[in-house]
């Protein structure tokens, strides 16, 4: 009998726990953000349509492997090794990176394993499309344009307000000054061979001796 009432007894506070909380909104004022004349308000952690350093990326399909709707498209020429001197990855060409975004629900978990961290959540907030062919985005593509974010069609459009220009310059700063090493890895780049190690050196001198 005592379990039958703290059952209802819980079950009439998780009740009232809820209701207040929905009280609290249904009270509170209505604040409408005049979108597109200012910005849509972004959280701090807000996962957008993503950004990528292609110059980074090994092609090892962690991200691919992570996601769990299977929107990643990963295709390389071969082996890629990072180059740790210059931080970029050298070896055969990126063929392909693409995300399906008809198919991604944003949940960031393909960045998340990334072993040269070079996937990341964007604050791109729209990327509407006429087609749905148009909703999967190559980032190759993207690289061979110097971009390492997808524009959308709002932001090609001219004049834009103040926050729309000020958000382009900061997607196009990202790419800037890495754009020759984006399209070096859509080629085949040599991977340096290590040298003798020095105690090799002084090995084969003392034989020689």
């Amino acid at each position: 009998m005592r379990t039958y009432f703290r059952n209802i007894h819980q079950a009439l506070k998780t009740v009232l726990v809820g209701m207040r909380i929905t009280l609290q909104y249904c009270f509170a004022r209505t604040v409408t953000v005049q979108y597109p004349d200012v910005p849509p308000t972004l959280q701090p952690r807000f996962r957008g349509f993503h950004w990528y350093e292609i110059e980074k990326c090994s092609a090892c399909k962690a991200c691919a492997r992570a996601c769990p709707v299977d929107c990643i498209y990963v295709e390389a020429g071969g082996a890629r090794k990072l180059d740790k001197a210059t931080g970029t990855v050298r070896g055969a060409p990126m063929l392909r990176y693409a995300i399906d975004y008809s198919k991604c629900m944003f949940c960031g978990l393909c960045c998340e394993p990334c072993p040269t961290q070079c996937l990341h959540m964007g604050d791109i907030h729209d990327l509407s499309t006429y087609d749905r062919p148009s909703t999967i985005v190559e980032f190759t593509e993207l690289a061979r344009q110097g971009l390492r974010t997808p524009m959308p069609l709002w932001m090609q459009k001219e004049p834009l307000p103040a926050w729309a220009q000020a958000r382009k310059a900061a997607w196009l700063e990202r790419a800037r000054g890495a754009q020759e090493a984006m399209r070096l890895a859509l080629t085949e780049q040599p991977v340096a061979k290590p040298g003798p190690a020095e105690g090799t050196q002084t090995d084969k001198a003392d034989a020689s001796a």
